[in-house]
Order: C-alpha cells, then sequence, then structure tokens
C-alpha cells in the first residue's frame, strides 16, 4: 500500500465509505422488506445473516435500519420470524432495547410484534426470552411511539390464549396500559384500546380490576371525530368479552359494560349491529328483569337498549322480540322507579318505538302505555295501517280500534292527529260503531223509533182470514 494511501485521512475516509455502504444496504433492505413479495428472494439470497452482525453495528443508524428490515420480513412471513428466533437475532434486539436510544426501542419493539403476531407458540418464545419485563418497562417511557410499540407488542402477545393473556396481565402491564390511554394522542389512545381489547378476551376479570373498562366507556363517551375507539373495539372483538362482563354479578362491573356497548352502539347501525351479534339484547334485558337490581343498572340497561334500537326497523325488531319494550314500560310507570329510571326509560322506549314497526311488540303497549308514550305506539300504527289490509284486520278484530276510540284526546294535539289517520284506514260505519256510546246511541233510536205498519194490517183483515169468519158465522 502506497504511502498517501495509509495516510489517517485516508484511512478515515475508507471507514466512513464502509460505513455509508452498511447504511445504504440496511436502507435498501428495510425498504425492500415492505414488500411482501419480496420476502423469498431476499430469503434465498441470506439477508438474514447479511443482517444479524448488524443489529449491533456501532452505527446508531445501521442498528435501527437492521431491526427494521428483521422485523418486516418477519410480519409477512412466519418462517422468518422463526428464524429471526433460531438464529438469536431476537434475542440480540432485546438485549440492546434499552441500550441504544429511542429509534432502536421503537425497531426493537416492532420486531417482538412482528414475531409475536403469528401464533400462540411465536408469542411464547417471545416470552421465554423475557421479552415481558422489557416490553413493560417501554410504557412508562418518555417517547409515545415506543409506548404505542410496546401497547401493541403486548397486545399481540396477550390475543392468542389465556395463559399468554395472563402473564402479560401479572407483568404488571395493565396499570401502565390505563395510564397510557388516558394520554391526549390518538393514536396511543387506539392502540392501548386495542391491547386492553385483546387481553379482555381472555382475562377479562384482571382488564376489569385495573379499572381499563371503566377508562374506555370515558374515551368513547369523549372521543374525537377522528378517533375511532369505537370502531377498534369491535375490530379486536371487543364486543364478546364486553357482553359477558354484563354477566358478572360482582365487582361493579356491569355499569361499566353496559355504558361500553351502548357507546359503541350509537355510534352507528353497522357498530349497533355488531352488539346485537354479540348477543347483548338477551343480557340487557335479563338485567331489567332483575328485580334486585340497582338502579345504576337498570338506567344503563334500558340507556343501551335504547341506543341499539334508535337506527332502523330492523335493530328495533331485535329489541322488540327480546320483549324489552313491556319491560320498559313496567319500570316507566312504576311509581316506585327513581327519577333517572323513569327519564332513562322513557328516553329507551320513545327511541325504539319511532323505528319499531312490529306490530305484534305495538299491542300490548296500546293498551298500558299512558299519553306521554301513546303517541309514539300509534305514530308507528299511523304508518303501518294504510299499507297493510290483514294489520287493518287485525286492528278491529284484537280491540284495537275500539281502544283508540276510547281514548281522550284535545284537537290539535299529535296524538288526536295519529287518531284521526289509524280511523281514515277504515270505513266510517265501522269506526262509528266502536265509538264509545254508540251502543246506547242505537238503543235511544229504537225507544224513538215510530212503527210504520202498512194498512194491510191495520184497515182490513186478511181475506184468506175473512173466508175463515164467513164460514164460521154461517155455521
Amino acid at each position: 500500500m502506497s504511502h498517501s494511501m495509509s495516510s489517517p485521512k485516508n484511512i478515515q475516509l475508507i471507514f466512513e465509505t464502509y460505513q455509508k455502504s452498511r447504511i445504504a444496504f440496511v436502507q435498501a433492505m428495510a425498504e425492500l422488506a415492505t414488500r411482501a413479495s419480496n420476502v423469498k428472494c431476499l430469503e434465498s439470497v441470506g439477508v438474514l445473516e447479511l443482517l444479524r452482525p448488524l443489529l449491533s453495528d456501532p452505527c446508531s443508524t445501521v442498528r435501527q435500519c437492521a431491526v427494521v428490515a428483521a422485523a418486516r420480513l418477519a410480519e409477512h412471513d412466519e418462517g422468518v420470524a422463526r428464524q429471526l428466533l433460531a438464529t438469536g437475532m431476537a434475542t440480540i434486539a432485546l438485549e440492546n432495547l434499552n441500550k441504544y436510544n429511542v429509534f432502536y426501542k421503537r425497531s426493537a419493539l416492532y420486531l417482538m410484534r412482528a414475531v409475536a403476531k403469528h401464533n400462540e407458540e411465536l408469542a411464547s418464545s417471545i416470552v421465554r426470552l423475557g421479552a415481558l419485563e422489557h416490553i413493560v418497562s417501554c410504557l412508562d417511557d418518555f417517547d409515545t411511539q415506543v409506548k404505542e410499540n410496546a401497547a401493541w407488542a403486548l397486545g399481540y402477545i396477550g390475543k392468542h390464549n389465556e395463559v399468554l393473556a395472563g402473564m402479560v396481565a401479572d407483568a404488571g402491564t395493565l396499570p401502565l396500559l390505563v395510564l397510557a390511554f388516558q394520554e391526549p394522542e390518538i393514536s396511543l389512545k387506539q392502540i392501548t384500546a386495542g391491547a386492553l381489547v385483546d387481553l379482555a378476551q381472555h382475562k377479562p376479570e384482571a382488564v376489569v380490576d385495573a379499572g381499563a373498562i371503566c377508562h374506555l366507556v370515558r374515551g368513547l363517551e369523549n372521543q374525537d371525530p377522528k378517533l375511532k375507539l369505537a370502531q377498534l373495539v369491535v375490530n379486536t372483538g371487543g364486543c364478546g368479552p364486553l357482553v359477558d362482563l354484563l354477566s358478572e354479578s360482582t365487582g361493579g362491573v356491569r355499569v361499566p359494560a353496559c355504558m361500553a356497548l351502548g357507546y359503541i352502539a350509537g355510534q352507528s347501525d353497522q357498530l349497533a349491529m355488531a352488539v346485537i351479534e354479540a348477543k347483548a339484547i338477551c343480557v340487557l334485558v335479563n338485567i331489567l328483569q332483575n328485580t334486585e337490581g340497582d338502579d345504576a343498572e337498570l338506567c344503563a340497561a334500558a340507556w343501551t337498549l335504547g341506543h341499539i334500537a334508535k337506527h332502523s326497523p330492523q335493530h328495533s325488531l331485535a329489541v322488540a322480540v327480546a320483549n324489552a319494550l313491556p319491560r320498559l314500560l313496567q319500570l316507566y310507570t312504576n311509581p316506585k322507579s327513581s327519577a333517572e329510571v323513569h327519564a332513562r326509560t322513557s328516553c329507551a322506549l320513545k327511541q325504539a318505538l319511532q323505528c319499531c314497526l312490529h306490530r305484534p311488540a305495538l299491542e300490548p303497549l296500546l293498551h298500558a302505555a299512558p299519553a306521554c308514550i301513546l303517541k309514539y305506539v300509534l305514530a308507528q300504527y299511523a304508518k303501518i295501517l294504510p299499507n297493510d289490509a290483514r294489520a287493518r284486520r287485525l286492528f278491529v278484530t284484537t280491540g284495537a280500534l275500539k281502544r283508540i276510540q276510547e281514548i281522550d284526546t284535545v284537537p290539535g294535539t299529535s296524538l288526536k292527529e295519529y287518531i284521526n289517520i289509524i280511523n281514515s284506514c277504515f270505513p266510517e260505519e265501522i269506526v262509528r260503531y266502536y265509538t264509545p256510546g254508540f251502543s246506547d246511541s242505537l238503543l235511544d233510536r229504537v225507544e224513538a223509533f215510530t212503527p210504520q205498519i202498512p194498512e194491510l194490517f191495520t184497515d182490513r183483515v186478511p181475506s184468506d182470514c175473512q173466508s175463515e169468519l164467513t164460514v164460521e158465522n154461517t155455521n
């Protein structure tokens, strides 16, 4: 080597060139790894063997990009994820997790998540490496993205089965997830809520003990339009665990679980249908049927049923066929019900009735509901009867037409208008027949009626009778 090549400046230049080449290589690998179609090709040329020493490279940029490239490859392919474990690459990333800067932390947590997502076997392998302690410590980090990636990784580990969910919970995860959920960043709220729901699928009691459901309710209640938290809960299978919590008789979990389901159902008709499909309605009605239930539970159940039913006739039908309306009415009219129960059941009835076109569910209310609820019942009949001949027939034969003629109304009120619409669906003589006092007026007409006998019967005896009389007199 010439003297000029061995100068300190040139030596430094050689190392700088080498570093630039390493950076260019890992950046290119990270970019290529974003596409699943490139995985097999990269794997065939030995990319993992080349990346392995770079995970602990002296250059921070090289280290971080190498971890990202490996994580992206593992995310696309379970076989690569297994190789990261078998070759010790996952161990290296984990050991360096708290050693280097925040960018390395983000990338190493991403790698943990990418391996754990595939199945419970790989997730268990990550746990056996001692990853939980490191990941949980990152939930307390100052950097938002570090907390996001930690929450994501914990959710991916715990979602597979009850044992893994229990390990995650036992690692002290839940209080930190709840604190992270209360942070103002929208993306952090979404990811921590998803992690809590993942864990709740297998360990609902642990999640509730941490107060997570209560915070989930607050997040749903105050959600920003950009924060699709309700959709996230549904997408991650959260409705099922929430419905399961409705059956818990201890721990005070029914009310927050009810409220969470109500906020979800209230967002859109699709989300309300997801709550229906999770079989929430029957459990909610059972809460209403519990005569020993406290007011908070009754109010929460009634409120949630109203939010489910308010979207369409299909949603209202699901509530109606579960026999919820008579029970809501019973609670509403019960003089022993508190003011809060009275208000919640009234609102739920109105929300359900405004969409209800199920005649069998309306009929009992027609005979029992007070005027303030009755007008909503009649409003639905005013929609049904004009276009349904069978419904009109049944309306007469079941005594419903007679019932509405008995209702005291004030002209000009909505109740009177609905009665007029319903009456116009029937012949005038039928309506008069069922009007109160009509039978008495008929009897009065009978008494006042003067018979008009034809002269044939008053002025002369019929001819055949006259002949018989003549014969008798002759004899």
